[in-house]
């Protein structure tokens, strides 16, 4: 079993409208599992969280993939070439829907923002994926090219925050009151991501336990 920290977004301040995740899932960072990813290494890592939902909430028998797999799933997948494969190149919410894909045949949802100061135009659907699938959502950006989990949307007013939780994270596995204080979970207000940024967003269409009827 995993040492990872579970669902580390719990205890979060609360006010307003909030909807979140549903269903457990690790926490997975640089360097988690001794591998030094340090500075290329988010967009997999936020890929592993999703997949580690994924097992526990979806599909038990598929092993949460490495990121040499991943690198390979996306070279068999002839996404990338083979060169690819043990590399330290980044990957986005596009290589990421391609392996979920691949891996537990679930489609994602792609949302592209032009825009840092347009995100507020996928607010309700952001709300509507919390709402009827529960499952963790990929964001990445071109100017603010870090690679991020949502796992949640608070609504207070004219007023949006995401909850991210950042795979940017180095060191031994602490509490979550720590990774919140810290700032690696934590809401981040619409204004405070760059306008001069796009992104996009990776939503698995698959509903968690909880929800399926």
């Amino acid at each position: 079993m995993s040492d990872l920290l579970i669902n580390v977004h719990e205890s979060v301040d609360i006010s307003g409208d909030c909807y979140f995740v549903n269903g457990n899932y690790e926490y997975y960072h640089y360097l988690c599992d001794g591998f030094d990813d340090r500075g290329w290494g988010c967009g997999y890592r936020t890929l592993q969280t999703i997949c580690s939902w994924m097992k526990r909430n979806y599909q038990e028998d598929q092993k949460v993939p490495s990121i040499r797999e991943i690198q390979e799933i996306l070279v068999q997948l002839e996404d990338k070439p083979k060169s690819f494969g043990g590399s330290r190149q980044w990957i986005g919410s596009f290589e990421v829907c391609l392996v979920i894909d691949k891996l537990y045949d679930v489609p994602c949802k792609i949302i592209h923002v032009n825009k840092g100061d347009e995100l507020q135009s996928v607010i309700d659907s952001l709300v509507s994926h919390f709402v009827h699938f529960g499952s963790p959502v990929m964001m990445g950006g071109d100017v603010d090219c870090s690679s991020k989990g949502i796992m949640g949307v608070n609504v207070c007013g004219s007023d949006a925050s995401l909850l991210v939780v950042d795979p940017h994270y180095v060191g031994k596995e602490q509490t979550r009151e720590f990774l919140h204080n810290k700032g690696w979970v934590k809401w981040q207000s619409l204004k405070d991501f760059l306008s001069s940024s796009f992104y996009n967003l990776c939503l698995p269409q698959v509903r968690a336990k909880s929800l399926q009827k």
